[in-house]
């Protein structure tokens, strides 16, 4: 039975959003093509109606997975609009994206393994982090362009570091003393 546009568009998005989210919870090479499509509720033959193979996936989702973080990012500025990037910090160093990386960051999830990717994936995660910087100059104090890009690159590896330590540790209190700590450092910059 041929599905109507609409619903290869459907189709489409739901594949590339829960690729998106299971990537970060299991890794690049954690979940296979068959397993994305069974967790999307379609069936493995539908894949290649929609992406040339799993390496096209993955490059599509990192950048699916920095849309949604903006947009978070975005609902966030509007509702802590007079200190956008003291709520950025709270909300990246929480125990609750510490906790679930599916919703959380593409860099604190995959980072380690994007190094170990072909260079369209590479290339596509650097596309990615670097419209995370982007967004995070334009939240970070700072009195130019340049010490903008110069803080947000310090704070975006000291954040993506202290959620990667506070993840792997099975340590409690040492990950939130990392968390703590992150955060007590990150919001000097006020």
């Amino acid at each position: 039975m041929r599905v109507s546009r609409e619903q290869a568009a459907e189709n489409r998005e739901k594949i590339l959003t829960t690729a998106a989210k299971l990537f970060r919870e299991k890794g690049f090479d954690g979940i296979g093509v068959a397993d994305l499509m069974k967790a999307a509720g379609l069936t493995h033959g539908g894949f290649y109606g929609h992406f040339a193979s799993k390496d096209d996936l993955m490059t599509q989702a990192c950048e699916r997975a920095v849309d949604e973080l903006l947009q978070a990012g975005a609902e966030r500025k509007q509702i802590h609009s007079a200190n956008s990037y003291e709520a950025f910090v709270e909300n990246y160093l929480s125990r609750a994206h510490r906790d679930h990386p599916g919703d959380g960051c593409l860099m604190a999830a995959l980072g380690a393994e994007a190094a170990r990717q072909n260079s369209t994936v590479r290339s596509a995660f650097t596309s990615a982090a670097k419209r995370f910087l982007s967004a995070l100059m334009e939240i970070i104090p700072a009195p130019n362009k340049v010490k903008a890009r110069e803080r947000a690159l310090t704070t975006l590896a000291m954040l993506v570091g202290a959620q990667v330590i506070a993840r792997a540790v099975d340590d409690e209190e040492m990950s939130q003393e990392v968390l703590g700590l992150a955060m007590k450092k990150a919001k000097e910059l006020l």
